[in-house]
Formats: structure tokens, sequence, C-alpha cells
């Protein structure tokens, strides 16, 4: 009824737009089409339209398909006219669609549609301020809420499509600029509560203020803004370790603050702490180990958050960003060198690649962007010019070893395209020295595809006229006779890479000869280089031609010829566009002369001659037709007149003339005659190859004379010979005045087409129409040829020709209508429609051939291409269409200038763009939905399925009058059908991968009819299941329907208002009146009825019970899918999934568990509650345990034990509440006033009725109970959440009524050891114990006593397979419950767990069955964390290795709450502190005995019992410290903050390693080693505070004072990480950065040459991330080292060096110049790649050391090997750096002597 009517009485438009009428952002393209003076007057026309169908489907309550229909067009009038609106229409746009998207019951699918549409409507935010548009914050966070944390899905009660967590978080970041200002306090009210840190929804919270916090607002609203929680949230950000899952999102959050803010949040202060984390980000293996902690691995932060947010911290005053950036990149440029490689380099590649972006963007923003409203950056705060030289500088080193990586050079290719643009002089240098040197050599061609591809970005830097980098040009000439050799048919990726490389050159800088310009011009100072380029093209293209012609001799083409042949063709059309008129002619006379006179294979070299010239047609048609023309017709005629056709010889000229053809229209008019009589001639030549060359002739010609394209892409737009070319070099485009020459097809080429196709077309139809009525018949052959000459002819005209129209489907709900775009003058009517001839005479000529000769495929092929052609073709094939569009955007992102923005692109890639946007119009031609008879083609199914498919896909609703012919084949009263037919019509359900799946479509009609359908046809007499095939496709089909199938929506309602407001709008005013109040009374009534009706589920279960097995499975999966959460199952379907639970197939059974949760959640009564509000609600933060929170702790002398202490408690269930802050209102549970809770029998609807009786029939509860007893999969099995969900909601919904008939079963199955029936006893008790929440005193009373026994019956059971269960039975049960309602399980997990008794492996299970329950409590339980503690603390000696780790585990827990958070309070909970000082204690014996260090300990002499105790003790305390560094979230672990000894935790690891030394040498105490080691580790990655480096310090300097060498060992080990996890932090406090120096100093000097040797590792380490510099006091002190004398004859001294062990200490001098050579080694080793000036000197130095005796030789001959491995790749530029002496010496040293010497 609301379809749109083209009304007579509508008021007539002006031309044009109309007045005052201001768009918001026109396509500019659009007014550079050759009919863009239509264009205004057109999408002034569509725009009405679009406005008062909107609104009319709005008010009629027609969302479905009206609105979604309408919504769709202003999509498509978005892509063809851009944001071509007023503001006032903008903003009542955006508000109409907001509220549709946040309407309650909207169906997903629904909501994406608009939520798509909107995120385009909000695109260009410069558009609409925030004072023209504000946006409520709320709706769109509970539909977030609903969706993303939806309560029902994993029951599915319903179902979302896969993308739509990424469309609504699209939507929420488009949105969020426009949150009103009070909108922050609203959010942090709302979920600062939720900020617990141990608990999973402190990831919701933190992720939801990232995506919800607005950033941007003007400075006088900052106060009500970030600043509100700024502060809070970096506090918490810089307190917290261990990267816990949502600090991602923190970091994010900052990101985008300081992209938003620069200039407005002052960084300073944690800059050294943001580069450490940065560093610590990227997972970078460090130290002797390389051990990376575990958890480091999965949660690093963004790169792309990462990049935005080091850009924001540039600039500004002293520029304190940039020296950390600085520093960041020196200490991680080795791992950017070719010769490294890991699961790092992705991360590290991808940083590279997005930091000069994301500083172009920052510098485009602060320089070039147009105004708009969105708040400035500060002057003081902009990037200078300096600044960006020091950036540049900065990644310089980086990118240049990026340039040949592994992963191939694009990334540093990206870096350097944009380092270009800010600072060209520092940028292009170091490349263009590397590209020439890679021209010069042969032996490595991939450098020369690497920095070819890295010059390819730079080139329009490199000829642009800007002043900062004059000399580039210069550069143009000699780079591209450098690269012709590149021009190689061997190398097929050099070849690529020297084409697309000339091609990028000669698109910039125009061809002309200039030599007689210094007559004219006084001022050419640079045009030296223009003079030569005439000689040098000329070389090119003989030199490419002699090259590719011999390339093969095969008949066909490889794809890698395919790619050359475009790489040919495009750079010779590029060469020859860019010439100047003279170069130009000489360049065709040669080509011409090259191709007449050479003989050529066809398939390769003669497709590429053809190229070739094709490329010189296109440039000047009329000079190269002359040429060309009348040659090859000369040819053609003299061999077709001849007597026999020699057609092979023709072929190569036939190329050229193929080729030739493709140019401006125009100039073919000339040769009319000769192309008409070549054409009617060589169409009917018998050869297949010579008519198909003739057909491609036929085409080409038809396409020229009547397409609209651009005649030329030079890159000015007028002619070359005018001004001084050099001037225009990288020249950008004018949109305004681009000068774009077009052909539009003109009246006579308009007739010549006409008088082609008269010629051609209508005799071919002719012929065809005879063949079926069996007056001329033709052989397959002929008809080939006859379809083959239909097609090129609708291929070539296809643009011109009018489209087919048909019947309009009528379907009156929609309000639906179809417009034409205006492109060329409208079709003429007088002339012979031949769309529509063509395809009447293919109807017919299908029918025939299906009757008579069914096994023609080739022709049935060739038919339906004409079909599809004739639906879809109008002047672009959709897949060229899409490839063009791709290559477009891929050159545009190498060429593009992001820096000045502003389309500021090169001519060529302008005019292309416009061309685009032509076809673009002309694909979105919408055509009334025809009935083309595609049915009949089931036979030639999978080509025409796909042409259906493509049908589907353009033409709305066509699926509805499909639908019912393809089912009419399944029905099983279709008895005629073949199985062939059969299957074709199930292919037609399937769809196409990616297409329509007609199964699946979101239509209530037509899923009511397609599934029912697809059930009952297993009984359709064609059904054949032995066909493996046709099972297969059946399971596809319901494959694809659980895939794709999405909850559809069936209640609708409206938002009315903004409806109202579009339809009273102006400019344009609606074309239609808004709906009457009758018409809207009407609508609401149609929509309750259709929400009626649609409320009835697809009736599937009617035909359940007599299927075959397969279509039983299929109907019980396509029931479950109906399944919705807004509307009950209806009986019948209740009572099918309950009898199913019992089914004897598995799969059902499966199905059935989950429908019956499902059903038991739909039924689930509404629960009263009542609002509490929290005493302490004050304004300051103070978080953790307090007095205002004490109520909801565990407390065992306050447990309700009675009624009525039971009754007067407030219980609040959820764990997080009260920790942080308590919320503004909190709801708990009523306390239930009537005791007796049962529902009784009457009150209950029909489907609990059904449920309540088959769950109290015992036969019944045997079945099920045997069932889910049984093992599915051998030792694949585990605790299964789904049927956990089905007791719970028994136990929920019903009470304890079936307790009684369950319970005998329980019993036997707790006292059963085997895996399945453990696994079964967890799944009930744990839903039985969780459905029991609301139960009332007396129930759960009864409850406990029974469950308790039963609970310690199955623990005494426990085995291997059974132990991990039960932890997850216990976990789901505490899981977001009150502890105090637990008290009973909680009390008896406690009762005693370490008894001993049943071995080592019950103790730690059942100690692992507790650590669950407690570990889900977490902060409320501190009482019973006291009591495990003091319990377990006599008992950590313990002998058995599985119960210490588990011990060590559950310390862990016990305390995990001890946090150092900003605000926090000490917590109840126990205190590492205190902990620590008691075991310390306990190991003093370890340290006690000072006599036995330095000796294998002996025959037992100091062993007493107190030390075998002690170690026991090490042991656990070991594996406690290795859980805690992985889980905790914060410091006091290491180095405990608020509390007493800050050394505790790391005076306890000294002791620990001070103990082991000893014992180190005895096998006995392998794992208590490797577990100090893996602990050393771990701890070294931990985060420092500035405040902890100076205790950290002083704990090594004792460690290094040790006896022991191990300990002395382990510093430096320890070192090595800690600097690197920790570097800008220790840098920013000079102080202690001497002190490392002075410690690792110390320990090059150790007696023990281990000791030495790590040191020297050390040193190299710290020298090279640039710990401290390597300054003329560190090379004294070292030089003065080596040259300690050595007093003694060598003899002795080697024996000394040698024998260490039998000489207490090797002689001291000895030590000191060792120690001297190992400095000086390290300082050669720590520049693996470069050659710095101090170093050959150091080198000579240590060359004087090669005859010192041992251990001083041996490292002098290692440090020379290491740097001729590592200096080997690039010797030829290191050898630069010395001196000719020093060469010398170099070479002796490092050539080894010969054998024979």
């Amino acid at each position: 009824p609301c379809r749109a009517s083209r009304a007579q009485g509508r008021p007539p438009l002006a031309l044009g737009r109309p007045v005052g009428f201001i768009p918001q952002k026109e396509i500019v393209y659009n007014g550079l089409l050759p009919y863009s003076d239509r264009l205004d007057r057109e999408a002034t026309e569509l725009l009405a339209e679009i406005k008062a169908n909107l609104c009319r489907a709005v008010l009629l309550r027609e969302l479905w398909p009206g609105v979604a229909f309408w919504s769709r067009k202003l999509f498509s009038f978005l892509k063809l006219y851009g944001r071509r609106f007023s503001k006032e229409d903008h903003v009542l746009f955006i508000k109409l669609l907001y509220e549709l998207v946040t309407l309650p019951d909207l169906e997903p699918h629904m909501m994406q549609i608009y939520a798509r549409l909107l995120i385009q409507l909000l695109k260009k935010k410069e558009l609409l301020s925030r004072d023209d548009l504000q946006l409520p914050w709320r709706p769109l966070y509970d539909l977030y809420e609903r969706i993303i944390y939806s309560k029902t899905e994993h029951l599915g009660l319903i179902w979302f499509p896969n993308s739509v967590d990424h469309i609504l978080k699209a939507l929420i970041k488009s949105c969020r600029l426009y949150f009103p200002a009070s909108s922050t306090k609203e959010m942090l009210d709302e979920w600062r509560p939720l900020l617990c840190v141990f608990d999973m929804v402190m990831q919701k919270a933190i992720s939801n203020m990232e995506l919800f916090l607005p950033t941007i607002m003007p400075p006088e609203e900052h106060s009500q803004g970030f600043q509100m929680w700024f502060e809070e949230l970096m506090n918490l950000w810089m307190s917290v370790q261990n990267q816990p899952s949502w600090e991602g999102h923190l970091v994010n959050l900052f990101a985008r603050l300081a992209n938003d803010n620069i200039g407005y949040v002052d960084w300073t202060p944690y800059i050294p702490t943001i580069f450490t984390r940065i560093l610590r980000s990227l997972n970078l293996p460090v130290g002797v180990s390389q051990m990376v902690a575990p958890r480091y691995l999965t949660n690093s932060y963004d790169v792309g958050h990462l990049v935005l947010w080091i850009t924001a911290l540039l600039g500004g005053p002293g520029n304190p960003g940039q020296k950390q950036l600085t520093c960041l990149f020196n200490s991680i440029a080795s791992f950017y060198h070719p010769s490294n490689h890991g699961r790092w380099q992705s991360r590290l590649m991808r940083l590279l690649q997005r930091l000069p972006a994301s500083v172009v963007r920052r510098v485009h923003r602060e320089r070039h962007a147009e105004p708009s409203w969105i708040t400035l950056v500060p002057e003081c705060q902009r990037l200078t010019d300096e600044d960006l030289q020091d950036f540049t500088r900065s990644l310089m080193g980086a990118t240049l070893l990026a340039m040949f990586s592994k992963t191939g050079s694009t990334d540093a290719a990206y870096a350097l395209q944009n380092l270009a643009l800010l600072t060209p002089e520092l940028a292009i240098p170091p490349v263009l020295e590397k590209t020439y040197a890679a021209m010069q050599t042969l032996t490595e061609p991939h450098t020369l595809t690497a920095t070819l591809s890295c010059m390819i970005g730079m080139a329009r830097s490199l000829v642009s006229p800007n002043n900062h980098y004059p000399e580039g040009r210069a550069h143009v000439l000699p780079l591209l006779m450098g690269s012709l050799p590149g021009v190689d048919p061997n190398d097929f990726s050099k070849c690529m890479i020297t084409f697309q490389f000339i091609t990028t050159f000669t698109t910039l800088v125009p061809l002309v000869d200039c030599s007689s310009a210094p007559s004219r011009y006084s001022d050419l100072s640079e045009v030296r280089s223009c003079n030569t380029h005439g000689q040098c093209f000329g070389l090119i293209d003989s030199s490419t031609l002699e090259q590719t012609r011999d390339e093969t001799e095969t008949d066909t083409q490889t794809h890698l010829e395919s790619l050359v042949e475009l790489g040919l063709s495009s750079t010779v059309s590029t060469i020859l566009t860019q010439c100047s008129k003279e170069i130009y002619k000489v360049a065709l006379q040669k080509v011409f002369n090259f191709a007449t006179s050479n003989i050529f294979e066809t398939c390769v070299s003669g497709r590429m001659v053809a190229d070739m010239c094709r490329a010189a047609a296109k440039c000047h048609p009329a000079e190269s037709l002359r040429l060309f023309v009348p040659h090859c017709c000369s040819v053609i005629f003299h061999i077709t007149d001849s007597q026999y056709h020699t057609v092979c010889v023709c072929r190569a000229v036939w190329c050229v003339c193929v080729s030739v053809t493709r140019v401006d229209g125009e100039q073919l008019l000339k040769y009319q005659g000769d192309l008409e009589r070549i054409l009617c001639v060589c169409v009917r030549l018998r050869c297949k190859r010579a008519y198909t060359l003739a057909c491609n002739l036929l085409e080409h010609t038809l396409r020229s004379l009547s397409l609209i394209y651009p005649t030329e892409y030079r890159s000015t737009s007028g002619d070359f010979d005018s001004d001084l070319p050099i001037r225009d070099w990288g020249r950008a485009g004018d949109v305004a005045a681009l000068g774009v020459s077009w052909h539009v097809p003109s009246q006579e080429e308009e007739d010549f087409v006409f008088q082609l196709l008269s010629h051609l077309l209508h005799p071919e139809l002719q012929r065809i129409k005879g063949h079926i009525s069996g007056d001329q018949p033709m052989s397959r052959c002929d008809l080939l040829q006859s379809l083959a000459i239909v097609q090129h002819c609708l291929l070539g005209a296809g643009s011109i020709l009018p489209p087919l129209d048909g019947l309009h489907a009528v379907h009156p709900a929609f309000c639906v209508h179809m417009g034409r775009l205006c492109v060329s003058s409208p079709p003429d009517d007088s002339r012979e429609n031949y769309r529509e001839s063509i395809c009447q005479t293919m109807r017919l000529l299908l029918h025939h051939i299906l009757e008579h000769s069914e096994d023609d495929t080739k022709s049935l092929f060739v038919i339906i291409k004409i079909i599809s052609d004739l639906m879809f073709f109008r002047g672009t094939h959709k897949k060229e269409f899409d490839s063009r569009w791709k290559s477009f955007t891929l050159v545009k992102k190498s060429m593009e200038n992001r820096l000045h923005g502003k389309k500021q692109h090169i001519r060529a890639l302008l005019i292309d763009r416009v061309l685009l946007q032509h076809e673009v119009r002309l694909r979105t031609q919408t055509v009334a939905v025809c009935e083309i008879k595609c049915l009949l083609l089931f036979s030639v199914r999978s080509r025409a399925q796909n042409v259906l498919m493509a049908a589907l896909g353009t033409f709305s609703f066509s699926y509805r009058d499909l639908i019912p012919r393809i089912l009419q084949l399944l029905s099983p009263q279709h008895t005629t059908g073949t199985q062939q037919q059969f299957k074709g019509a199930l292919y037609c359900l399937l769809g196409v991968h990616s297409g329509v799946c007609l199964a699946s479509t979101r239509d209530w009609d037509c899923v009511g009819a397609v599934w029912p359908a697809l059930v009952c046809c297993g009984l359709s007499p064609s059904m054949n299941l032995e066909k493996p095939s046709i099972g297969r496709l059946l399971d596809d089909i319901a494959d694809r329907i659980h895939r794709q199938h999405d909850t559809i929506g069936i209640y609708f309602t409206g938002c009315v208002e903004i409806a109202n407001e579009i339809a009273q709008s102006e400019n344009p005013t609606p074309c239609l009146e808004a709906p009457s109040k009758e018409e809207m009374k009407e609508g609401q009534q149609r929509q309750r009825i259709r929400n009626v009706v649609a409320a009835r589920p697809v009736c599937i279960y009617v035909c359940l019970y007599f299927r075959p097995w397969k279509f039983e499975h299929m109907a019980t999966d396509l029931l479950s899918l109906q399944l919705r959460d807004d509307h009950p199952l209806p009986p019948d379907a209740v009572l099918y999934f309950t009898q199913s639970l019992v089914h004897d197939s598995i799969s059902i059974r499966k199905v059935a568990i989950l429908a019956v949760a499902g059903i038991l959640k739909q039924q689930k009564r509404p629960v009263k509650k009542v609002s509490v509000k929290p005493s302490d609600i004050t304004e300051g933060v103070c978080v953790g345990d307090r007095e205002g929170n004490r109520w909801l702790q565990y407390d065992s002398n306050n447990l309700p034990l009675t009624q009525e202490q039971w009754d007067s408690q407030r219980y609040m269930e959820k764990t997080h509440c009260g920790y942080y802050s308590w919320p503004r209102e909190m709801m708990i549970y009523a306390a239930s006033d009537k005791p007796n809770d049962d529902l009784p029998y009457e009150e209950m609807s029909e489907g609990e009725k059904i449920i309540f009786e088959y769950f109290s029939d015992p036969e019944f509860i045997d079945q099920l109970i045997e069932f889910l007893s049984l093992e599915e999969r051998k030792g694949k099995d585990s605790f299964n959440p789904r049927r956990f969900c089905l007791f719970k909601g028994l136990f929920r919904n019903y009470g304890d009524v079936f307790l009684p008939l369950l319970w005998p079963h329980l019993e036997q199955l707790a006292s059963d050891p085997h895996e399945s029936s453990q696994r079964c006893v967890c799944e009930i008790t744990a839903g039985l114990i969780r459905g029991s929440k609301l139960w009332s005193f007396s129930k759960v009373d009864r409850l406990w006593q029974l469950l308790c026994p039963l609970i310690r019956t199955a623990l005494t059971n426990i085995t291997v397979e059974t132990y991990t269960d039960w932890g997850t039975c216990i976990a789901t049960a505490c899981e977001g419950r009150d502890p105090r309602k637990l008290h009973w399980l909680l009390e008896m997990l406690m009762e005693s767990p370490l008894s001993g008794e049943g071995g080592s492996f019950r103790d730690a299970s059942l100690l692992y069955v507790l650590q669950g329950g407690l570990a889900q409590q977490q902060w409320r339980v501190s009482e019973l964390l006291h009591r495990l503690l003091a319990y377990l603390e006599p008992k950590l000696t313990q002998v058995y290795k599985n119960v210490r780790e588990r011990i060590g585990s559950v310390l862990t827990y016990i305390f995990m709450i001890d946090v150092a958070l900003p605000h926090t309070r000490p917590t109840s909970s126990p205190h590492v502190a205190e902990f620590v000082t008691r075991v310390l204690e306990r190991l003093k014996p370890l340290t006690s005995e000072p006599e036995i260090h330095n000796h294998v300990h002996e025959e037992n002499t100091q062993e007493t019992d107190e030390r075998t105790q002690a170690v026991k003790l090490l042991k656990t305390v070991l594996k406690w410290l290795m859980a805690s560094a992985g889980r905790t979230f914060t410091t006091p672990h290491y180095y405990p903050l608020n509390l007493t000894s800050p050394l505790n935790s790391i005076s306890l690891f000294i002791y620990s390693k001070r103990c082991i030394a000893p014992v180190e040498i005895d096998e006995s105490y392998d794992e208590m080693k490797q577990d100090a080691r893996t602990c050393l580790s771990l701890m070294s990655q931990g985060l420092l505070y500035p405040e902890h480096i100076p205790l950290v310090l002083a704990a090594l300097e004792e460690m290094a004072g040790s006896r022991s060498w191990h300990a002395r060992f382990s510093v430096l080990t320890y070192l090595q990480i800690m600097i690197f996890y920790n570097l800008f932090t220790l840098l920013s406090v000079p102080a202690e950065v001497l002190r490392i120096r002075k410690l690792v100093m110390q320990l090059l000097l150790d007696e023990q040459l281990e000791v030495r040797d790590m040191a020297c590792t050390t040193l190299s380490g710290l020298l090279q991330c640039q710990f401290f510099p390597l300054d003329s006091s560190l090379q004294t002190q070292l030089q003065t080292l080596s040259q300690t004398c050595l007093p003694k004859a060598r003899g002795e001294l080697a024996s000394t060096g040698t024998s260490a062990h039998t000489f207490p200490s090797p002689s001291h001098n000895l030590v000191r110049r060792h120690a001297g050579v190992l400095g000086l080694s390290a300082c050669i080793l720590s520049s693996p790649y470069d050659v710095p000036d101090w170093m050959p000197q150091i080198l000579m130095d240590l060359s004087d050391h090669l005859n010192d005796p041992q251990p001083i030789e041996m490292t002098v001959k290692k440090t020379l090997s290491e740097f001729r491995r590592t200096h080997h790749d690039n010797w030829q530029e290191h050898r630069q750096c010395f001196t000719d002496d020093q060469l010398l010496v170099l070479t002796d040293l490092l050539v080894s002597p010969c054998y024979y010497a």
C-alpha cells in the first residue's frame, strides 16, 4: 500500500539544486563526468524519494522490508553522490537511524544494516560538531550489553551474526564523539563498582571504558571529561604488573586520549614508564637464557594504538618523547637485521611500518588540514622541522636494515615513503646509495628488488619541486638507465619490479626533448637531465621487444607470462602517453616496423607485440591508425580473397588489428567501410581461431564506438609542447581543473553500431530461429559460431541497448520502487530492441536443446553466459570493475601524498577515479525484476546456479518468486522429477559460497516454507541416500543454515517523532505526503497481526516421527534453532525435546540437552529484588577491605545456621560488588515471604507440566542417568557445562521436588570410581548447588545434610582422570555466590586437606579442589585464607613434589589479595611480608655453617635433621615464587611496598641462592637447581619502580661479594634481563646507571673465568642497547687494564691459566690483563652490523694480544672470528672505514694461514 507511485500531482522540481541548499560534502568526481549537468536534478529527486519513503515506512511500522530497503537505497545514494544533503537532513537521518539501531527488540541482522549505514553517515566527523548533534550513550550501551554479554546466547535462545561485535564496536567509536558532556560522569558511576582486579568483570569494565569514554571535547569541557578519570586510571596502570588481560584496553584508552588531546595532557612524568612498558610488550628474547615468561606472549599491546601514543608524545618543549624513542630504536635496532628472525618479528615490522605514517597524519593535522570544529594542537606542542629531522634520524638505521628482511621489503618501503614525505633530504640519499650499489652487483638480485620497491614509494618525493631536496631530480635519468638491465625474462620478480619502477617514474615525469630550451628560457639551472630522454626511450622500446620475442615456444600462456605481458603493455603505454609528439612519432615508426617485418608465434610473443601496438595506438589514435589499419586490411583482404584460407599466417596480423581497434571511436569512423567489410567476411570463416579473433575485433570495435571513457591520461592537462616541462615534474592533478577529454558516442557512431548489428547480429538470430523451427538445422559447430557472434555483439554494444523490461514483481506489502539513473542519452525507441530479441531467441533455443540434444554442453555454457550478460551487463563486468578498483587503490597508496592530503594525486590517477565513478553508476542501475526462466537450467547445473544466485543478489525480493518453484521439485507429491532435478533444487537452496543462501533467508514466510520442505523431502521418490553426494549436500545445507542463522525478529516497534521531522523537512521536500492517521492505525494493526502470525514457530515437529534418521537429525537441529528468548516454545515442541533426552541417538540427545536447558531458562519465574542504599557512599575513592564492606565478608562467628539468622542477613551474590566502590543503587534478592516456595502443579504452564511429569517418572530418570553416565570419547571427556545448565535450571525452577528420585542414583555414582560416573556426579552436584541459590533455609539445610557426605565419598574415590572435573565442579558451584550461603561446603573442604590418607595424589587433589572454591570467592573469605595458611605453614616441608607444587600454587592465591594498588587499604587477608619473615627464620640452618661453603659436602658430617627440613622448605618456597611470578598483578610479591621490610622477598631469594651454592655439585638437587634458574629468570623480568632500584642493586652487590662463584655468575644473568626489561626506568636514574657500570666492571675482574666471560657478554649487551655510552674514559680504563704487565715466564703462566683447578687462584695480573681484553672484545661485539669510528683502533689493540697466554689468546681468537662472521655480508662497505695498513693487519688475522705455507 505504501508503494511510491510516481504521483502526477507532485510539484515540479527546480532544475538542479534548490535555493539556499548547501550540501554537506559531495563527491567531487561527479562534476567531471560528461553528463554532470543532469546529476543535480537526479540526486535531488532521488533524495526526495528516499526521505518520503523512509519516513512513511517508519510511520507505518513497516521495518521489513520497507525501512530496510530504503535505508539500503540511502546507502547507495551515499556511494553515488556522497553526502549531498543539507546539515538538517544529515542530523535527522542520523537520529532516525540511531533510534532504529537501539530499538529493544530489533533482530540482530537488521541492527547490522542500520549500524553500517549509521557508521557511513558519521564517518566525516568534521561535518557535524558536538553542537549540531548529541546522542544519548545509554541506549547504545544497553544494546552493547545485551548483545556482547548476552545471558541467553550460550543456551541457544538467540543467535547473532559473526560480525556483530566488530560492527557494534565500530558504531560506538563513531558515536562516542557526540555523547553529551555529562556522560563521562554517568559512565564512571556505572563502571567504577566493577573495578575489582581479581575478578573477570574487571576486563568488562576497562574495555567498556576504552570503547565508550569520549576523549574529543573542547578544552573548557575537559574538567567534565578525561580529567575525571585520568589520574585514577593512570595510577592503576602504573601499579599493575604482569600484563593482565585488561591492561591492553587501558593502553588503548590512553593512546586515544593522547592522540585526541595533544598539548592538554602532561605526560612527562610518565614517559619513562610508558617506553619501558612498550619495550616489554614487544616480547623480545634477551639475555643468555632467552626465556620469555609465557604470559607475556599472550597479552601484548596493540601496535596500532602504541604508534598513536608514541606519535602524540613527540614534540613540545625539550621534546622528551623523542629522546626516549631514539633510545628505544637504538636498543632494538639489531633485531631488525635480516639474520635475526623469530615470532617477535612481525610486531617489530608493524611498529616500523606504522610509526612514520602516524607522524605524517599528525603533521598533516597540524599544518595542512582544513579548519574544523575539532580543537587544534597548541602552537608550542606542534612538531617543528627540527623535530621531524630527529624523528627520521632515529628510525633510519632500523629501516635500512629492515629493507632486506626475510619477510619482504614492503613494510620498510611504506615506512620510507612516509619518511621521504617528512624529510626527503634525510630519507632519500641513503636509499639512493644502496640502489646504485644494487644496480652494480650481479650476484644479489634480491637487493635490487628490495631497493627498487623502496624507491618506487619515494619516487614522488624525489621528483617533486620541494625546497628541501632540490638535487633529487638529477637522479631520475641515471636511475632509469641503470634499471634497464633489470628487464630480464629469466628473473620474473626482478622483471616485474623494473617495469613497475619505470612506469612509476615515467608517470611522474613527462618525456620531452628540451634541447632548444636554453635559448628560450634564462632561468634554467636544472634542466640538464631532459636532453637525453629522447634517445633513451627509443632504446627502451627496442630492448624490451628484443627480449620478449623468443620467450617461449609453447602454445598456451602461463600465469607468469600473462603478468609479464601486463607489465610490459602498461610500461610501454605509460612511456608513450608521457612523450611529446616528436618522440612519439619516432617510437611509433619503430614499433610499426618491428611488428610488420618479423614473424611471431601467436600465443606469447605475438600477443606481446599486439599489446605494444595497442599501447601505441591508444595514445594518439589518429597517427597510429593511419599506419596500422590500411596495412592490416590489405594483408587480410589479400589472404581471404585468395583461394585457400591460410588463416594461420594472418593470426599475428589479427592480433595487431584487434588491439588497434581498442581506441577512440571517432577515429574509427574514418575506416568505417574497411572495418565492416573485414568483419562481414571474417566472422563467417570456418577456422575456430579465426572467427574467435574476428568476434573479438567486432566486440572491441563496438565498445570503442558505444562506451563513455576518457581519451588521455597525461600527467598535465595541456600538451607537452607548451611550457617548460620540468616545472611539471611530480605535479599533482587539480581536481577543480582536471580537463578530462571524454569520448561520448555521437549520432554517427550510434548509427554505425546499429548498422553493424543489423548486418551481423540480425542474420545470426534468424539462423538460430530457423534451426529451432527445423527449417535450417545447423551442426553443433555452426551453432557455436552463431552463438559466439551473438555473445560478442551483446558484449560490445551492451551499454547502448535498452534494458529488459519484464513484469514488475508486485508484492503488495512492500513499499519498494525502482528508478533508473541517467548515464548517457535515453535509448531510442524507434530502433529494434536487440536485448529483447536475443532474450526471446535464447529462451526458445534453450527449450529446443534441452528437449533434443541435452548433452550439447558447450552451447549450453554459451547460452548461460549470454543470459547472464542480458541481465547484468551494462558496459562493465563486476569482476573487471572490482579488479580495477583494487589496482586503483594500490597505485593510490603507493603514490599518494598523505602529508598535504586534499586529493593531491597525480592527474592520471584522478582521471581513473572519475572513470570508476562513472562505472559505479553503470553498476548501480537497478532493473525491474524480470521473469527470466532460468529454472530450466538444472541440467548444466553448477554454472546456471551461479548465474541464478547472482540474479537473486541483484534483484531485491526475487527469491519470493523462485522458492515455490524449487520446493515443488522437492515435494514428495512431485513424482515425475529426476534425481538430477532433485539435486539441482538442493544446490539452489544451498547457494554459492558467500552468496545468498535460500535455505536461510531472513524472511519468516520463506523459512516457514523451506525448512519443512527440507525435512519432508526425505519422502520424495527421487530421494536416494545411497548416493553419497546427496547425503553430503544435505549436510552442507544444514551446516550452512547453522552457520548463517541468526535470530529473526518477530516483534517490531517504531520510532515516530524523528520520522515526522523528516516528513516536514525542506531541501528537498519529500515527494509524498506523510501518511494519514488512518493509514498509521492500519499500519500498527498490520504490525500486530504480523507479530502474532510470526510468533507461531515453523511447524516442523508435525513431521518428526516417521523420517529416515538423517532427516530426523536435521529436523531436531532446525527445531532447536527456533528457540528464542522473547517467545516461549509451544508445548508440542517442549514434549518432543524432553522425550529426546533419552533418544537412542547421541547427537539428538546432545541437541535436546541444550534445548531443554534453554526451555527451562524461558520458563524461569521472575524474582523479586529490592534496592539497598549502601551506607558509605562517599565521594573519595577508598578501595579494599574496609568497615563499610565488612558485612560481605565470611565470618565463622556469624554464619546463618538457623532460620532467623538466615532471614536476617542481606546477601550479595556478585563477588566484585563493594570492593572498589558502591554502585549508586544496589539490587539484592528479597527475602522470600512464604516459606513454602514450591510451585503448585495447578499454577504451572503447559510446558512446565510436561517437564514436571517426565522428571517425576522413575523410568525416565533411570534411563537419563544411564545415558549421562556413559563414556563418550575415552580420555577426551570433561565437565560438560550444557548438562550443568540443564540441572541448574531444573532445580532452580522446581525446587527440590526431583531430589528423592535422583538421590539413590547420585549415591551409587559417587561410590563408583569410574571416570564417567564421577563426571556425571560432578555435573549434577554443581547444578544442584547453583540451582539452590534462592531456596528457603529449611530446604538448603536439608540439601547440605545429604550433600556433604556425598561429596566426601566422591572425593575419597578421586582419580587422575577426575580431579580436574571436581575442581571445575566446586569452582562452578562457588562462582558468583555469597560465601555465607555456602558455609557448609567451604567448612567441609577446609576439614583437613593434607591428611596424608590416600597418598600424595589425594592430598594434592583435595588442595586443588579447595583452591577452586576459594579462588572464586577472592577477597571475601579472608578468615578462611588465614586458617588455611596457618594449617599449611607447618606442612611446607613436604616430601612429595606434586604436593609441593600444589602448595606453591595455593600460596599464590592466598597472597593474591595482598595488592598495592592506589588508594587501597591494607588487606585483612594474609600479608606476604609477615610470611616471608617467618620463612627466612626457618631457612637459617642452610646458611649458618660457614665452613661448608667451599667444600663438596662430606659424609653427612654437618647434615642435621634441621638442614634436610630447610632444603625441603626451600623447594616449596621456590615453587611458590615461580607460581606467583606468573600470576600476581602487582608488586608485593617481589618487593612488598607498603610493608615493613621491602627487601624481604629478594633477600629470601638471595638466601635460597646461597643455600643452593654448597649443594650445586650434588646430583640429588637437580630439580632445585632448575627451579632456582627458572625463578631467577622470571623475577628478573619483573617491572621495577624507581624507588626499588637502590634496594635491588644493594642486594645484587651483596650477592656479587658472595663466596660462591655460582651466585656471582647469577648476578650477571639477572642484570642482563632486568636492565633490558626496565631500560627507561633505569635510565631515568643516572646515579644507579653508574652503580651498575661499577658492578659489571667489578665482576669483569672476578677470579673465576666463567664469571669474567659472562661479565664480558653482559657488558657488550649493555653497550649495544646504549645503556651507558662507550666514552673515552671507559676505553682508557679497558686499555689500561689490557696493558697490565705479565711478570713471569710464558711457560709457567700457560700452565697456570689452563690448570685453574690445581692452584687456588690464577695470577692477579693475568686476571687484570684478561679483564681488559674481555672489555675490548665486548666493545667490538656490541656493534655487530656496523663499524663505528673507534672500532678499527680497538681491533688493532686486540691483535697485539694474539700471542698472550691462554684464556687471553682464546678470547681474542673468538672475538675476531665473531667479527668476521657478523661483518662478512657488507664487507665492501665496511672496509672503507679502515686505513690500508689496518686492512693488511686485518687480512692477516682473519684469513687463516695456509696449511702448506
